[in-house]
C-alpha cells in the first residue's frame, strides 16, 4: 500500500495524503520518498494549481518514526541521506509554483510540523496538537524553521517553542501565527478545498510569481525584493491574460 498518494480532484487540485495511519503517519524512509515523488508529479502537471497536504486517520503526522531510528543512523552517510531527503521536501514545497495548503488534524510533530510551516496556508483542526521534540532528544530541527519560524514569531518565541518542546493546542498555533485559521476537524478538508478553489480562480502565473517573490523576499534585502517584484510586475503587465482581466475589472 502506498505511503503517500496523489489523487486528482476537479482538474486543478492535487490531494497528497500521508497514509500510515497505524503509525499516526510517522515519517519513515518510504513515506518521505513517496511524498517527494508525489510533490514532483504534482509540480510537473500543468493542470494542477493547488496541492493539499493532509494525513489519513487520527493524525497529520507524528514526526520521525523512532522505530526506524537505527536504520536512519546506521552510518554517517545514511543519516546525511535521511536528513537531506527531509530537507528536499521543504525545498519542493517552498520552491513549488503551486500553492501548497496544509490541512492539519490530530498530532503534528517535529519534521512534519516543519513541513507544515513551509506551506503557503496552514489550516488547523481544533483538535490539533503540535510540538518540536528534536532538542529534547538532542537532535535538531529541519525545514529552514530556524529562519522561517524566527521571522514569523520572533527570536524569543522561536527559542521557546524549539528549545523546550512543550506541547501546544490549535489555539496556540493560531495565536503565534503558525496556523492561518482553525476549523472543526470534520470540516478541515472541505475548508481546504474551498481555499484551493478560490486560489485556482486567480491567474496561475501571477499566483506563482507572488509566492516566489514573498518567499524569497522573506529572506532578502529590500533591493533584492524590489528586483524580484520589478521583474514579476513587468511580466504581469505584458501578459495578455492579465491585461484582459484588468480591463474587465
Amino acid at each position: 500500500m502506498p505511503e503517500a498518494i496523489v489523487a486528482r480532484h476537479d482538474g486543478v487540485i492535487a490531494w497528497v495524503k500521508l497514509n500510515r495511519p497505524d503509525r499516526l503517519n510517522a515519517m519513515n524512509e518510504e513515506l518521505v520518498k513517496e511524498l517527494s515523488e508525489a510533490l514532483a508529479r504534482a509540480e510537473a502537471d500543468e493542470t494542477i494549481r493547488v496541492i493539499i497536504l493532509h494525513g489519513e486517520g487520527r493524525a497529520f503526522c507524528s514526526g520521525d518514526d523512532l522505530k526506524d531510528l537505527d536504520a536512519q543512523t546506521v552510518s554517517e552517510d545514511a543519516t546525511q541521506a535521511w536528513v537531506e531527503a527531509i530537507q528536499q521536501v521543504t525545498l519542493q514545497i517552498m520552491r513549488s509554483r503551486k500553492i501548497v495548503i496544509a490541512a492539519v488534524h490530530g498530532w503534528c510533530v517535529g519534521g512534519a510540523l516543519e513541513w507544515v510551516i513551509n506551506c503557503d496556508f496552514r489550516l488547523f483542526a481544533d483538535n490539533t496538537r503540535w510540538f518540536f521534540p528534536e532538542v529534547s532528544y538532542g537532535f535538531f530541527v529541519t525545514g529552514g524553521v530556524t529562519a522561517l519560524l524566527t521571522k514569523q514569531v520572533g527570536p524569543q518565541m522561536a527559542k521557546d517553542l524549539i528549545m523546550f518542546g512543550d506541547r501546544h493546542d490549535a489555539k496556540k498555533a493560531l495565536e503565534v501565527g503558525i496556523a492561518w485559521k482553525l476549523f472543526p476537524e470534520d470540516q478541515i478538508l472541505a475548508e481546504a478545498e474551498k481555499l484551493a478553489s478560490r486560489i485556482a480562480e486567480r491567474p496561475a502565473e501571477s499566483v506563482a510569481e507572488i509566492k516566489r517573490a514573498i518567499n524569497e523576499g522573506f529572506h532578502s534585502s529590500l533591493a533584492d525584493a524590489m528586483r524580484i517584484e520589478t521583474a514579476a510586475t513587468v511580466r504581469g503587465f505584458l501578459s495578455a491574460e492579465s491585461q484582459a482581466r484588468a480591463k474587465e475589472f
